[in-house]
């Protein structure tokens, strides 16, 4: 029997995602309260239940856009997604009822965002792609290896001075990562939404902060989970590229986690041939597919809204020389709606 998640049932959910293999930070049922409040999109956290026990479950978020569409996401803004399920007849009663919800919303189309392949005569995107490595209880070999020439960089972060704090607000990262993103052309999600986030997940979300002489270089949120650790809303000021303060900073996240006991570090998404596929690369990290798996409803064909597409680049010529006081400003509007 299909059930939509509400808060008393909160802990059961993640119960079951603690338990389970195939889940995710994004998998957790705090997500519906951090999407709700900060974007105000719909949710739609579907789970079954067999002999009281859930057996599945599935987060679902609409997001109806003019601008970018009309579609039904596990999920948004997470990278990885999907059914988890502990049976074979729950996860197909799952994605039934979620190809009928996408139907009854009438969406232009589904997308299920699997790690893994779960239905190959679906449409994917063969666009992004994941890096994941087991790290090593011993802090020193994790840094010898790291490659020679990125292991370099790292030790010129070191030399220049550059120590790590953790920040208990959000403002340097907000700051950071808004000037980051903003010299990429993309539109930053909204201080409300980085709030809710240190406010829902708690311990579940740190963090670290990069100075030299007390000046803000860099900063990254993280997520952990189980035993890993996700560097996920990173960025640096003008100052990081010549103090090589994105290479310190990712390599504090590493040396930190290490030392709390932490087994795998994520790097995260990345579209293939970007700078950021390169970067993480250069540390050593191997790529794997990602499967953005499809159900079209009324689109004809998967939706392409990706700074890749050329059709954006003057979008984003422009939104390089605004104000950052301005993309602050302007880009939330925007950003809530892109997945």
């Amino acid at each position: 029997m299909i059930k939509l998640l509400d808060a008393e049932n909160y802990p059961r959910w993640n119960d079951f995602v603690q338990a389970s293999a195939d889940s995710t930070f994004f998998h957790q049922a705090e997500w519906k309260t951090v999407i709700e409040k900060a974007f105000g999109h719909k949710t739609f956290f579907l789970y079954v239940e067999k002999d009281e026990r859930i057996s599945g479950i599935l987060p679902l978020v609409h997001i109806n856009s003019l601008f970018f569409g009309n579609t039904l996401v596990s999920i948004a803004p997470g990278v990885y997604g999907g059914i988890v399920a502990s049976d074979g007849p729950s996860y197909l009663e799952l994605d039934k009822e979620a190809c009928r919800l996408a139907e009854e919303l009438g969406v232009d189309c589904l997308e299920m965002r699997n790690r893994v392949q779960k239905n190959p005569e679906r449409p994917h995107k063969e666009l992004y792609v994941t890096f994941r490595k087991t790290l090593d209880a011993d802090v020193e070999k994790n840094f010898l290896a790291i490659p020679r020439k990125q292991r370099a960089m790292v030790r010129k972060g070191i030399e220049a001075g550059l120590t790590s704090v953790i920040d208990n607000t959000i403002d340097r990262i907000y700051q950071a990562y808004s000037e980051s993103v903003r010299n990429l052309g993309t539109p930053v999600f909204s201080k409300k939404y980085f709030q809710t986030l240190k406010d829902v997940f708690a311990d579940q979300c740190e963090i670290l902060t990069v100075e030299h002489k007390g000046e803000l270089i860099a900063s990254v949120m993280s997520f952990y989970f189980k035993d890993e650790v996700i560097p996920y809303y990173g960025g640096g000021t003008d100052l990081a590229r010549d103090l090589k303060g994105n290479d310190f900073m990712y390599w504090e996240v590493m040396r930190r986690a290490v030392e709390k006991g932490i087994k795998v570090f994520d790097y995260g998404r990345s579209k293939i041939g970007t700078g950021s596929y390169s970067f993480k690369k250069n540390w050593g990290f191997i790529p794997s597919p990602l499967f953005y798996e499809f159900y079209l409803v009324k689109s004809a064909a998967m939706p392409d809204i990706n700074p890749l597409n050329p059709k954006y680049k003057f979008f984003i010529a422009a939104w390089k020389r605004l104000p950052l006081a301005v993309s602050q400003w302007v880009g939330p509007w925007l950003s809530k709606d892109l997945s």
